[in-house]
């Protein structure tokens, strides 16, 4: 049984379209179409029913599902187990929104260069929600916000990154003291049921800061363009460039540098993919460490 086929049928069911297949595996819809069709006919059996334009499994194909995704794991493991000279087999990889434009390219540029034989295949989420998928098995490695919690035994985390607070603010207001604007505008907070969110929210609270809270929003992006529109300040993290274009911001630290987003990688000690992993682990902290030399060199400029 080809697992390409395998791998075809979960990703359409999992977006409920086959043209959505076919954009992630970079095929056309006539191709998935196919493979599907091919594991069908292997198995004997319709897996998935079609209505307009989306798809769904049938009872045959649900049956199957976690069976599949089984199976793909074990093969995987066996790719990775198999490859003695050189680490060789597919990555499992979940970062948040800002890492994937911010930490992440200059990660995969490092381990595309020295382990070509590396497959890593990324998945975007929340921090909280990467992190459970690392801890059910889903994912391999993930970057996030150190956990504001002990993480359970055989699970590893690794600070590639501290993200001070500061205040965005429009220039018309930066003159400002920070406490002073935080205290007195319009402010637009990231949602408090995230861990980025409890940081920001415990630094309010320590400063005895009581914000006159216009917005609670869930993306640091987003709350950068409504600054940007004069729709009130925020206390962010100051994250990896880059950041949203053609905006006009003022970052203003705060007194208290204490407060930080650590930024790094969780992953499983005992994975059967550990040396996938120890990769991506050495080329991580080399891009790290190279995109310090830079940010140290342009200040010197």
């Amino acid at each position: 049984m080809d697992t390409r086929f395998l791998e075809t049928f979960l990703l359409a069911v999992d977006n409920g379209s086959i043209a959505e297949a076919a954009r992630r595996l970079n095929l056309t819809a006539a191709a998935v179409a196919k493979r599907i069709h091919a594991l069908e006919s292997e198995l004997g059996a319709v897996l998935v029913a079609r209505s307009g334009r989306t798809i769904r499994p049938t009872e045959a194909g649900a049956a199957i599902i976690e069976g599949a995704k089984h199976f793909l794991a074990e093969a995987r493991d066996f790719k990775s187990i198999a490859a003695t000279d050189r680490p060789s087999g597919q990555l499992r990889l979940g970062a948040f929104q800002s890492a994937l434009t911010g930490l992440l390219p200059d990660i995969l540029k490092s381990i595309g260069k020295k382990y070509p034989q590396i497959d890593v295949h990324t998945m975007r989420g929340t921090h909280e929600q990467l992190y459970r998928k690392v801890i059910d098995g889903e994912l391999d490695v993930a970057i996030i916000v150190q956990p504001p919690f002990a993480m359970p035994k055989g699970f590893d985390w690794r600070l590639l990154r501290e993200e001070p607070l500061v205040v965005l603010a429009s220039a018309s207001v930066a003159s400002r003291n920070a406490h002073a604007i935080l205290a007195s505008e319009p402010f637009i907070r990231l949602t408090r049921n995230s861990w980025t969110g409890r940081l920001v929210d415990g630094y309010l609270r320590k400063a005895g800061i009581q914000p006159k809270e216009r917005f609670e929003i869930g993306g640091v992006e987003a709350i950068t363009v409504m600054v940007d529109r004069g729709l009130g300040v925020s206390l962010l993290p100051d994250w990896a460039p880059p950041w949203p274009e053609g905006l006009s911001l003022a970052k203003l630290p705060v007194p208290d540098q204490s407060f930080s987003r650590r930024i790094g990688l969780v992953w499983p000690r005992a994975s059967l993919r550990i040396r996938l992993i120890n990769a991506f682990l050495e080329q991580a902290a080399v891009a790290h460490a190279r995109a310090r030399t830079r940010k140290v060199a342009g200040k010197k400029l």
